[in-house]
């Protein structure tokens, strides 16, 4: 199967912090692919924005570096790389200084019109004010450009309503695109459809059929080089007010009246509202990862001797609403653990009753499992009878989804999730973005929650494990257990 690619119309795309690890590791690949699969036109737009005093020719130098690094095989060809690289343009600027800003004007020299203009913010929160007023002060922007702004969005509530003003005073709401890369990638993306285009899964998707919910999103790795950025922040800001609530707003939404952009957000935003607050602290599991066998501990990692921000967490919650009341959502992430996966695992209760009988073995639990990463796939945790003669033996067996495999397209290369959302941006298409109202109703939430942990001091947990033994028993007291971390 080959994928259907729609091209978009010609546009300009300005990307602030061009010489950042993000443009180099995803922006520039990701527009490189959808050049090469017919999707990005020739006479597009791409201009890098940053301080390094480089001249166009030798950004395109560095952006040609990063598609030898990051961009795969595609980026080997000659032919498409030179007319790729000829899209590329480069002005250096201090955001923070007037002076360079007409020179951006210069390398935009057509008014917006009917082409879309979007800037990219892949920079740190300081700096968005200046650039929102920058570009605007500048006279590049009208109705038809957008703005994309990378997380954090925030630190707190107060922090997320005031960058939101920041922005609303420079453009309307339909042109801000707040990203979040999760829900670009295919698998979240075919959360919705398993839901949505399926008779059989609709009338299950409910309190009465559905036993618990797990959203894992496990890293091997530690902070490495973010210490100081990560440091005062942790694991639930980082995580959880973003990625794992995103997650968990696509399962327990409602159906949408229509595929449309606020039409989906608006269901989302009752799922958060929905959020019961957390009152027992034993929902909460707070860790930080010690030293282990040639690895440093996190407070070496972050030379903070006396920090007490959580690398990992993990907690219960529970949407109250009719669909949802009494299921508990269990959502853990960490760093420096056993295996890197993000998984959302919907667990089906066991059938009321066994027919077979006890030397037949136990049936187990029928699971839908969406792996994210490493490898995006799609399995359904089966019971079936053991082929062979000798009786009734139950089983375990999985139907497995792997795009690669169900779609026969093996040497197919799965998009990245920048790839989906960079041309969502040009299209004005705001479904896989979140809404100003959406970011502040999940701060509301977690805030509830940091005030309460924020300064005790995390269990820690030895790296390459699946955690705290607090996180094992936050889910033992409820008689169920993690799904096991493969190496």
């Amino acid at each position: 199967m080959v994928a259907r690619v729609v091209p978009v119309d010609p546009f300009d795309l300005v990307v602030f912090g061009a010489t950042g690890d993000l443009a180099r590791r995803k922006l520039i690949p990701a527009l490189y692919h959808r050049m090469h699969d017919g999707q990005m036109p020739e006479d597009a737009r791409i201009v890098g924005v940053a301080r390094a005093q480089l001249d166009a020719e030798g950004y395109r130098r560095m952006a040609e570096a990063a598609l030898d690094e990051f961009g795969g095989e595609d980026a080997r060809d000659a032919e498409m790389r030179r007319k790729f690289l000829a899209t590329i343009d480069y002005v250096p600027l201090d955001v923070m200084e007037e002076a360079g800003w007409s020179r951006l004007k210069d390398a935009l020299p057509t008014a917006c019109g009917d082409r879309p203009r979007a800037f990219y913010l892949s920079v740190a929160p300081r700096f968005f004010g200046p650039i929102a007023e920058g570009v605007h002060a500048a006279g590049l922007t009208d109705a038809n450009s957008r703005i994309v702004i990378e997380k954090p969005l925030g630190h707190d509530l107060a922090s997320a309503a005031a960058l939101n003003g920041v922005f609303a005073g420079h453009f309307s709401e339909h042109q801000i695109f707040r990203i979040d890369h999760y829900l670009g990638k295919e698998t979240v993306q075919n959360l919705m459809a398993l839901r949505f285009a399926n008779a059989f899964f609709e009338p299950l998707w409910n309190a009465r059929h559905i036993d618990h919910v797990q959203i894992t999103v496990a890293e091997k790795v530690g902070v490495e080089g973010r210490g100081p950025y990560y440091d005062g922040i942790g694991a639930m800001r980082d995580m959880v007010q973003n990625h794992l609530l995103q997650l968990l707003c696509l399962v327990a939404m409602e159906p949408p009246s229509q595929f449309e952009p606020d039409a989906v957000r608006d269901e989302k935003l009752k799922v958060l509202r929905a959020l019961a607050p957390l009152t027992r602290l034993e929902d909460v599991v707070r860790g930080q990862y010690a030293a282990g066998p040639g690895m440093p501990s996190y407070v070496e990692d972050a030379n903070a001797p006396t920090s007490r921000t959580e690398t990992f967490i993990a907690l219960k919650a529970e949407v109250a609403n009719w669909r949802w009341a009494g299921v508990p959502f269990y959502l853990r992430t960490g760093k420096r653990m056993k295996s890197r996966v993000s998984e959302v695992a919907v667990v089906f209760k066991s059938a009321p009753h066994s027919i077979f009988p006890a030397a037949s073995g136990r049936a187990a639990q029928n699971v839908l499992a969406l792996r994210l990463q490493p490898d995006e796939a799609i399995t359904l945790g089966m019971t079936i009878k053991e082929p062979g003669p000798g009786g009734m033996r139950l089983a375990p067996a999985v139907l497995d989804m792997t795009f690669a495999d169900t779609l026969g397209a093996s040497n197919m290369r799965m998009p990245d999730a920048y790839e989906r959302l960079v041309m969502d941006v040009i299209r004005g298409d705001q479904t896989l973005f979140m809404r100003g109202d959406e970011v502040e109703a999940a701060w509301a939430w977690v805030d509830a929650i940091t005030a309460r942990v924020d300064g005790e001091r995390p269990e820690l947990y030895e790296p390459g494990s699946a955690g705290p033994d607090d996180a094992l028993m936050l889910m033992h007291r409820d008689g169920r257990r993690w799904r096991e971390l493969a190496q």
